[in-house]
């Protein structure tokens, strides 16, 4: 499986809004910095007439390149550098000396999936974790990506998880990561949309907007009274639709954490 790396000059704030451009049309990854941003596909996903369209609009070119799977990991450890989330957690490749500064640490080999820590909406997540007890709590983590935020939750003490995502290369890699971090009850699952029998004191949901939106109901439902509703991948400008959302299905809004335009939010299911 072959990636296609685009690179786009643009300045921080409007690589925030091109991140959610082409998330909508299957680009998956990103990295940023103060000038330019690239952004990751699979090649048989890749439809340069989305590209122009999006570059078109704000004036923009773009080169493009192709990363070939076995390059990727060698990419990936010529940029990843560790990520602290003040002294609660860190987060770290394999090939990083470990970090004994935090309560807990995570290692994670990110091969092409997203949530290193390095995106604010990873880093977010982990701050509102450290927020909130886990202790024998059953977890889900909607699109887990690297599974990092699922491992956490098993060092925060969580006695169940439920990862998922709809890609095999990251459910290939949050198992592998799931292995090396030794941890004993995430159960992994490809799904396409979130529809479990199941009910949760916490769920994960750290993806977009539209993939929120298109899965609110369900979440929800998985819910259980007092259960907590953790979102991210969103934008400033999502926020007032997730929260009318929210309201109509009677959740209720405890806090909005914000990073780089970026938003975590946390919803809880209040009853009585």
């Amino acid at each position: 499986m072959n990636y296609i790396e685009v690179t786009i000059k643009a300045d921080t704030q409007l690589q925030e809004i091109l991140i959610a451009e082409l998330e909508n049309i299957d680009f998956e990854s990103f990295e940023q910095d103060d000038e330019n941003l690239k952004a990751f596909i699979k090649q048989d996903l890749f439809d340069e007439n989305n590209l122009n369209i999006i570059s078109n609009k704000y004036s923009l070119t773009y080169s493009k390149s192709i990363i070939k799977q076995q390059n990727w990991n060698e990419l990936w450890e010529s940029n990843f550098k560790p990520v602290t989330v003040g002294n609660f957690v860190a987060v770290r490749a394999s090939f990083h000396k470990p970090m004994s500064n935090t309560k807990h640490e995570i290692v994670i080999t990110p091969k092409m999936s997203f949530g290193t820590g390095h995106h604010a909406t990873t880093f977010m997540m982990m701050e509102l974790m450290e927020q909130i007890d886990f202790k024998n709590k059953e977890v889900a983590d909607f699109g887990t990506g690297t599974g990092v935020l699922a491992i956490l939750a098993e060092k925060l003490g969580a006695i169940t998880i439920w990862a998922t995502d709809n890609d095999d290369w990251c459910i290939e890699n949050a198992v592998e990561n799931f292995k090396n971090n030794s941890t004993q009850n995430i159960d992994t699952q490809k799904v396409s949309s979130f529809n479990s029998n199941k009910k949760f004191n916490i769920i994960l949901a750290n993806i977009n907007k539209h993939i929120i939106l298109d899965n609110f109901q369900a979440l929800s439902n998985s819910l259980l009274p007092n259960g907590i509703l953790l979102l991210s991948g969103l934008l400033k400008t999502d926020e007032t639709d997730i929260l009318s959302k929210a309201s109509a299905l009677k959740l209720s809004h405890k806090l909005t954490k914000e990073k780089n335009g970026w938003l975590a939010i946390w919803l809880c299911k209040t009853i009585g």
